[in-house]
């Protein structure tokens, strides 16, 4: 699952002006896994987007990701 986290990551960094602030924590649960994203404060808005759309692709994507794992993966985005 440590593919989860750097795809998270790799997304993050793509979108943020400050890339070397991303910080992806992975909390790993039975059935669940959980990958905290942390940015730079000026950062939050480009990663959560208008009405928090980049948000949710990015979930999207990680969630597309983890059908094949079997897991269910939850992004936070955390300050």
């Amino acid at each position: 699952m440590e593919a989860m986290k750097e795809l998270v990551e790799f997304i993050a960094k793509a979108l943020v002006d400050f890339p070397e602030q991303v910080d992806v924590k992975q909390v790993e649960g039975e059935r669940s896994i959980i990958l905290e994203l942390r940015v730079a404060p000026e950062d939050m808005g480009k990663v959560i987007g208008k009405q928090g759309r980049i948000a949710k692709a990015i979930r999207t994507v990680v969630n597309a990701a983890a059908i094949k794992e079997n897991k269910r993966v939850m992004v936070e985005i955390i300050q």
